[in-house]
């Protein structure tokens, strides 16, 4: 007996052993500061909860369609429209989702096909490579710059008569850059010139703390709106990581092809996490997650002041909730995997290494936890780093 090839041939992880090892460690009593979780620690607003518990005590919690309830498909498509600017999506323009990844999932499923080439900006989120993998894609790694925004000569250089889409994260998972205008107008006009697909992952649009706001492509007139598949949902924005909602807002072709794939993988979407979904969406935003978005800057600030005082280069964030230190100063023959490792065993700290994002030098840390735990991690990196003198340090005392 054996798996299929399709599923043999998926990578887990890199962060798995380590998220066990964790686990493991706090069961024997360690107390465990975990960083590398992507969730925020807030509870979801309360006219979320309001809607969650109203339709399960209505006892009417019944299948819907497999595109969504069309009341939030509408609201979706008025929202989008709104927040970025452009005219409302239609209905038919819009496909709920059982998160972002699915909605991710389906949208690759629906445009690539055997063989096309996707491209990758690095450090890329985890996930994407496999997805492009499973739907039979080819992933193509593009670097980025030194402060981790996009370096235009090396995807221009990328892109060959296979290409079908380019995948944009801004803000960005996991180093927080937030793509400027100008960037996504080159992106854009770009895709435009060489008829791409841009699957633009806009979870954490709504948390950029400083400067522009995040530009989605969509925004930047009919022709690319009309090559845009917008990925987005609840889970950051909302704190509803655990409702799993989200949505592609695209073309009604895409959003179909969605919708029928979706249709027989999945079914319909949870049908209460539709309704507490569509009540954040309804009416003016939630109070609760302005304060949210203010603790993350609070915490970020801190963070990167906190990191750079350790003498580490941490590129800037601008928006998600995730520091990027370059610790390749530290690093033995293991990489940064070799590096948390250390960190987790020596410190009781849990990071995610570079590695698992396509970039074998940074390691990234998420503030999504209180700031007294932030402090208290970052106490314990700094001894870290004390006790493991760089190598440069380490070659000069051997002279």
């Amino acid at each position: 007996m054996s798996l299929s090839h399709r599923a043999s041939a998926i990578t887990l992880s890199v962060t798995l052993a380590l998220d066990a090892r964790a686990k493991a460690l706090a069961d024997q009593g360690h107390d465990i500061i975990n960083m590398s979780v992507g969730e925020p620690d807030f509870a979801a607003p309360k006219v979320v909860q309001d809607a969650a518990c109203r339709r399960v005590q209505s006892g009417d919690v019944k299948y819907t369609p497999a595109a969504g309830m069309r009341s939030l498909r509408k609201a979706i498509g008025e929202h989008v429209g709104a927040i970025r600017g452009t005219a409302p999506y239609a209905i038919d323009e819009v496909t709920v989702c059982h998160s972002t990844k699915h909605a991710l999932s389906g949208a690759v499923l629906s445009i690539v096909d055997p063989g096309d080439e996707v491209l990758l900006f690095l450090p890329a989120w985890v996930s994407y490579v496999e997805i492009v993998r499973i739907a039979g894609g080819v992933p193509v790694a593009v670097p980025s710059r030194a402060d981790c925004g996009p370096d235009f000569s090396a995807i221009e250089r990328a892109i060959t008569s296979k290409t079908k889409a380019v995948l944009l994260n801004s803000p960005s998972n996991p180093t927080g850059y937030v793509w400027s205008a100008d960037e996504v107008r080159r992106l854009a006009e770009l895709c435009e010139r060489k008829k791409l697909w841009i699957l633009s992952d806009e979870i954490y649009r709504r948390l950029v703390y400083e400067g522009e706001p995040n530009l989605s492509p969509a925004s930047l007139g009919p022709a690319i709106r009309a090559r845009t598949i917008i990925l987005d949902g609840a889970s950051k924005s909302y704190a509803m990581t655990g409702y799993r909602i989200g949505f592609v807002a695209a073309p009604k072709e895409v959003a179909a092809g969605v919708e029928r794939l979706h249709s027989h993988l999945t079914g319909a979407p949870n049908t209460i996490s539709q309704d507490a979904y569509q009540a954040a969406l309804v009416g003016s935003e939630p109070l609760e997650v302005a304060q949210m978005c203010a603790e993350f800057d609070r915490r970020r600030r801190w963070l990167i002041d906190a990191l750079r005082g350790m003498g580490l280069a941490v590129p800037w964030p601008r928006g998600a909730f995730y520091a990027f230190p370059d610790v390749r100063a530290y690093l033995d023959e293991r990489g940064t995997r070799g590096f948390c490792e250390d960190v987790l065993e020596q410190q009781d700290l849990a990071l995610v290494p570079g590695t698992a994002f396509g970039v074998d030098t940074h390691v990234r840390l998420s503030y999504a936890l209180s700031l007294d735990k932030i402090k208290l991690a970052a106490e314990r990196l700094g001894k870290f780093l004390q006790a493991h003198p760089t190598r440069a340090a380490a070659a000069s005392a051997t002279r």
